[in-house]
């Protein structure tokens, strides 16, 4: 266990750290999430079943690492501009998966209604999060994101890839 550790550190530890610097855009924030990444993957080691997924579960910690340093800053707000969507599936994203008509329909939304979606259902922002970072009431959080989802799911209707149930609930979809 400890050589596999060593041999993440060493095939990984330059490639994270210009990731994180790409993120955080200040060196010594982006040391510090180093750090804390490769303890929680040292601490979560056991929990990879599949170890040809290695790679991509190391950066997914390191992106939810990420996430919970500008969780825990205080910064005031980030601008949805700001935040990275991957469109690549290569970044292993959930996002990114999405069909093409889907992904055009969330660019579409209004600014705080793209930020509601992107952060809360992509980015793991809880609701109450989110009313942080927006300095809005949790009420009025919970209704932007409701609103949110019922515009999305409007503008996905006519998408030819989605399938929704007898209820109108989107219940699959196709990535081509």
């Amino acid at each position: 266990m400890q050589n596999e550790i060593k041999d993440i550190w060493i095939d990984l530890n330059e490639e994270l750290f210009t990731f994180i610097l790409s993120k955080v855009k200040d060196e010594q924030v982006a040391k510090d999430v180093l750090q804390d990444s490769f303890i929680k993957v040292i601490s979560k080691i056991n929990q990879l079943e599949d170890t040809s997924k290695l790679t991509s579960w190391v950066y997914q910690i390191t992106r939810n690492t990420i996430f919970d340093y500008y969780r825990k800053s205080k910064l005031k707000k980030i601008p949805i501009e700001d935040i990275h969507i991957p469109e690549n599936q290569n970044e292993n994203f959930e996002y990114a998966k999405l069909s093409n008509c889907i992904n055009q329909k969330i660019q579409t939304l209004t600014t705080k209604h793209k930020e509601a979606i992107i952060l809360t259902s992509f980015k793991n922002y809880t609701q109450k999060e989110l009313a942080s970072l927006l300095k809005i009431s949790y009420s009025g959080t919970k209704s932007r994101i409701q609103k949110a989802r019922d515009i999305l799911k409007d503008k996905i209707k006519d998408c030819p890839n989605v399938t929704f149930d007898k209820t109108g609930k989107l219940v699959d979809f196709d990535n081509n």
